[in-house]
């Protein structure tokens, strides 16, 4: 039989033109849904943002859960169970590969702009609004929740219009300024600034002749937020005995670590407040005639992704899916008034789900025998570091990671090869005599990153057992996942830009 490749070279050719108009039409009938969307508007809006949250990420801490729980597959998170799906692309204007900031903009105020940069067009010029602003404005109650800072880029993109993230002072001015009825979560990470006065954003964060109120005193943005009518508590009891009718609230948790952030998950105790419990007291603070919009971002997924920590990552994601099921309770009593959203800024880690080197085999029961952080075992081998100069040794070493990543215990399926063995002597060696000075183009940066190298070892070791591997120590461009459930969900199914999650909101709220 002749095989006409002439035919088949056309038939791919008008394969490839149907999937182009099919994706296009199904661009064009999302707007067209957005534009035509004349149902009402959600009373309360939920929008949830797990900050390096990938499909990976979500789908790992299933396959975890189900390891766990004697399943034979996944079992599905609460977000997961949603009735529609979608996927985002997340480029910012000047990188295929967005940032916490560009992305968070675009998701707050359904416009790109530049990396780095917060509530801004991408040339800085020009301030734009988000949907929290917005429905603000519309009488809604609104509460900004996360486990990082709340000075952070993901939450500041909802109230805050400054050319860089990096601008924590004037950010934190800006908080005050939004006149937003809950904060709650991590810290402020610059309440006092450089030390010097900037009179300019005084003014426009506290209006004309502001700055001679605070010109040659403290200008601590905490101080300034209270005499704005903000009451500040920083401890368990007095945020257990908020109530509703409490108003203009800042809530820190009673114990912050790097980054003015909460503990992780797996590093938490009964005596800190959980990023549930944060969303709990949100609705309890803000439930009213009018309705509320609340942000709640789980910040911390991004950061364990950053060091390839697959065990502290997927306890990240049950911690926030944990945030998303208070919210679905909550659903559940007024179904014909909600809308839930999760979604998520951009991927972390390039977390694969499969490793080269355990060809299909995965095993993500291992993953419950690590007990700590990346963080807080770099601190335990820094400590360990700085106790023994010159006299550490390496089977202190491998007791250590034994203790805390289950590494080298037989009885639990973790015997380390030679060749593993070898690697973590080496990370080992490194942890002990390393500089922080490095280049990213180095051998160094390419097996740690800017992380331990003894930490990052293991966390490594540990994710190949279990068929995890990564790709990089920084954010990728793959698409997010998005899923919704309640009044106006149907909006945000499809692959469309990530501008169009506030979009659909914007266009929710103009239902009102």
């Amino acid at each position: 039989m002749k095989f006409n490749f002439k035919k088949l070279n056309s038939l791919l050719t008008l394969g490839l033109v149907l999937l182009a108009f099919t994706s296009s039409a199904s661009d064009s009938n999302i707007e067209k849904q957005r534009q035509n969307y004349n149902g009402k508007a959600p009373k309360y809006i939920f929008y949830f943002i797990g900050d390096g949250m990938g499909l990976s990420q979500a789908n790992a801490a299933e396959a975890y859960l189900g390891a766990i729980n004697g399943k034979n597959g996944i079992q599905k998170l609460e977000m997961s169970k949603f009735p529609h799906h979608g996927f985002y692309t997340t480029n910012a204007t000047d990188r295929f590969i967005t940032g916490s900031a560009a992305a968070g903009t675009a998701l707050a105020t359904g416009h790109k702009t530049s990396v780095n940069t917060i509530g801004m067009n991408a040339s800085k010029q020009r301030p734009l609004q988000s949907v929290a602003e917005r429905a603000r404005d519309l009488g809604y109650k609104v509460g900004i929740v996360s486990s990082v800072s709340i000075d952070h880029a993901t939450p500041a993109s909802f109230y805050a219009h400054q050319p860089s993230r990096s601008m924590y002072y004037d950010i934190s001015l800006d908080l005050s300024k939004s006149n937003f009825n809950y904060f709650a979560g991590g810290g402020i990470k610059h309440p006092e600034g450089d030390g010097k006065l900037d009179k300019n954003n005084i003014m426009a964060n506290f209006g004309m002749g502001a700055e001679k109120e605070v010109d040659n005193k403290e200008t601590n943005s905490i101080e300034l937020a209270k005499e704005r009518g903000y009451r500040l508590l920083n401890t368990k009891s007095e945020f257990q005995s908020l109530r509703k009718g409490d108003d203009k609230i800042i809530a820190i948790a009673p114990r912050l670590v790097g980054g003015k952030a909460l503990p992780y998950a797996i590093d938490q105790t009964t005596n800190d407040i959980t990023l549930s419990e944060f969303t709990k007291k949100g609705i309890e603070l803000l439930d009213n005639k009018k309705g509320f919009f609340m942000m709640v971002e789980g910040g911390k997924i991004d950061w364990t992704c950053h060091a390839n920590d697959a065990a502290t990552a997927i306890k990240e994601v049950i911690n926030f899916d944990a945030a998303i099921k208070v919210a679905l309770d909550f659903y559940n009593k007024h179904p014909k008034e909600t809308l839930i959203i999760v979604g998520g800024d951009h991927e972390t880690g390039g977390m694969a789900l499969g490793f080269s080197g355990s060809h299909y085999h995965s095993n993500f029961k291992i993953l419950q025998y690590q007990n700590i952080s990346n963080d807080g075992f770099s601190e335990i081998v820094d400590q360990y570091k700085k106790d023994n100069t010159d006299k550490y040794k390496l089977e202190d070493g491998m007791a250590l990671v034994k203790k805390h990543f289950g590494l080298g215990d037989k009885e639990k399926g973790l015997e380390l090869s030679a060749f593993e063995t070898k690697q973590l002597k080496n990370a080992f060696e490194q942890s002990m005599n390393y500089k922080k000075e490095f280049n990213k183009d180095d051998q160094f940066y390419l097996l740690y990153g800017s992380y331990n190298p003894f930490t990052v070892t293991a966390c490594h070791i540990l994710s190949q057992k279990a068929g995890i591997g990564w790709t990089s120590f920084s954010h990728t461009a793959t698409p997010i996942p998005v899923k919704a459930i309640g009044v106006g969900s149907e909006l945000f199914s499809g692959y469309f830009d990530n501008t169009d999650m506030a979009k659909n909101i914007f266009r929710l709220l103009q239902s009102k």
